[in-house]
């Protein structure tokens, strides 16, 4: 039986593109902010594009901040991708800044490029700082595709990715159940899919 995984509806982030990603890894993704459909889930995806300041405040009107602790305390996996992966922080100093869901210890700040332009958009070498399921049969420094102008600064023991733009930032994370990650997987063609892959065979493990 596969996996049956809900991407977070707040109004911000590429929906459909993630939606069919996972199906084509054999997924059953279901776009949605219902809490009924959100607890039968064996995985939460967060997506997302745009302001955190603005992202923040749309989860936390449709009670989804709540809905997303709770589900984690009982061991569903969660995956953020992209500002996702930001909104999993406890901070972010974009605009006038903003109290992220605080699922991972941590600020969010703006990419120090040295002088490279920003946003950060293109392909760049992950490079997984430690083991992961998350991660499982993608080599080391395999090119995953980013936009991006922040990126957290995640617990040592957090880390599990960074990628180089003018000097090396985190771009992937991961405590217990709670995995994140700055690039778009679904833009970064098998490699991309891999990694939602083994996303969705963590999802499928977790006893319902």
């Amino acid at each position: 039986m596969s996996a049956r995984i809900a991407i977070l509806d707040y109004g911000m982030g590429n929906l459909r593109s993630v939606e069919k990603a996972l199906e084509h890894v054999g997924a059953s993704a279901t776009v949605t902010s219902a809490q009924n459909e959100v607890r039968d889930a064996d995985g939460l995806v967060l997506p997302g594009v745009g302001a955190f300041p603005r992202a923040i405040e749309r989860i936390r009107e449709r009670g989804l901040d709540e809905l997303v602790a709770e589900r984690v305390s009982a061991g569903v996996p969660v995956l953020g991708i992209c500002l996702g992966l930001q909104l999993l922080f406890d901070s972010s100093s974009e605009l006038a800044g903003a109290a992220g869901l605080g699922l991972l210890p941590g600020p969010v700040d703006r990419l120090d490029a040295r002088g490279l332009k920003v946003p950060h958009i293109g392909w760049a070498e992950v490079r997984w700082e430690r083991e992961s399921r998350l991660a499982e049969g993608i080599a080391t420094e395999t090119p995953f595709y980013f936009v991006h102008s922040f990126a957290p600064r995640p617990a040592p023991t957090d880390l599990l990715g960074s990628a180089e733009y003018g000097r090396r930032f985190a771009c992937a994370a991961e405590r217990g159940n709670v995995f994140g990650v700055q690039f778009h997987p679904e833009k970064s063609s098998a490699a991309g899919l891999r990694l939602l892959s083994n996303f969705a065979g963590v999802c499928a493990s977790v006893p319902a």
